[in-house]
């Protein structure tokens, strides 16, 4: 009787509103959870931006403004005080987000290359040790790092074998190398799972046209550049697009766990920097205030990016 009783509704609620509508009020429902956590974790923190005129310490009641000292803009003018220090940090942060825009042809080498392997369990076996590492915190890297690249680590020993004398702080306080070593962990643990969203653009290209360059007698890299490499550009111009909008955020984590002293200098990216403030030196409010020159000029990117689509693809991005 239930059963019936709820069919009941359901159809009576389809004449109501239409089939469609009833279909995608469905969905409109299925998205709600997922609105409430976007606008729960990114925009009920904007309201945060008001410690950036009070002289707020960590401890004290949340929004109780009538107990905090005003301080107006002496943030903003500190920001302009300090921006030598700002400058660096930024120089730092673009140069590994522009390192890490160099490599992002690598992922759809790749996809390219996985999907011309014909063996089963060999494609699943590549595919598991390549995406493997995504899953990886930056802490077991860290340790990975460490037993190869500190001072008496692997490398260390094996140059020492060949009568090379490595450099006494190790690779890991070398602070020449330090950028690369980033790069190249970056690249180690993020490629293979970026590789995906490669993979199902190449599956979603049209296997007629893959039939069709074959009876015209098209060889495999014939094939590959006329069919296969057109067919993932739009998904790469996307994700380069949107790779640029967000050039200023290259990670916590990982700068966290290889921080030290000695690399200090080069490693130190702006989302370090406003944890070091903000949590290090106790300065809440000067950090918010990085923190808002962070998302000012990301959204400035996004909309350059979005500029950019539209000219190169006729279409926006957002």
């Amino acid at each position: 009787m239930r059963k019936m009783q709820g069919r009941g509704e359901e159809s009576l609620l389809v004449r109501r509103l239409g089939r469609r509508r009833v279909r995608g009020l469905k969905y409109t429902l299925l998205a709600v959870p997922f609105m409430v956590y976007i606008f729960a974790m990114n925009y009920v923190p904007l309201i945060g931006w008001l410690y950036s005129v009070f002289d707020y310490r960590l401890g004290q009641k949340f929004l109780d403004f009538g107990n905090m000292v005003f301080v107006g803009l002496d943030n903003f003018k500190k920001l302009y005080n300090e921006r030598s220090e700002v400058l660096r940090v930024m120089r730092n942060t673009l140069v590994m987000s522009g390192l890490g825009l160099l490599s992002t042809p690598l992922p759809v080498v790749f996809a390219i290359l996985f999907n011309e392997i014909r063996g089963k369990h060999f494609k699943k076996f590549v595919q598991t040790t390549t995406t493997l590492p995504n899953f990886i915190s930056w802490i077991t890297v860290y340790g990975i790092a460490f037993a190869f690249f500190s001072v008496n680590g692997f490398v260390s020993m094996v140059l020492r074998q060949f009568g090379i004398e490595p450099s006494p702080t190790g690779i890991l306080g070398d602070v020449d190398k330090v950028w690369f070593l980033q790069w190249f962990l970056g690249i180690w643990k993020s490629f293979g799972w970026s590789s995906i969203i490669y993979i199902a653009a190449i599956v979603g290209i049209d296997a007629e046209l893959f039939d069709a360059a074959r009876v015209d007698g098209a060889d495999k890299l014939q094939t590959i550049w006329h069919i296969t490499v057109p067919g993932i550009l739009p998904t790469y111009v996307v994700m380069f697009l949107l790779a640029v909008s967000n050039i200023l955020t290259n990670g916590f984590d990982q700068y966290f766990m290889f921080y030290n002293p000695l690399v200090a200098d080069r490693i130190e990216v702006l989302d370090y920097y406003v944890y070091k403030v903000g949590f290090i030196i106790n300065d809440y409010p000067y950090s918010i205030t990085l923190g808002m020159l962070k998302s000012l000029l990301s959204i400035v990117l996004l909309f350059t990016a979005n500029g950019l689509s539209k000219k190169i693809r006729g279409d926006a991005i957002v």
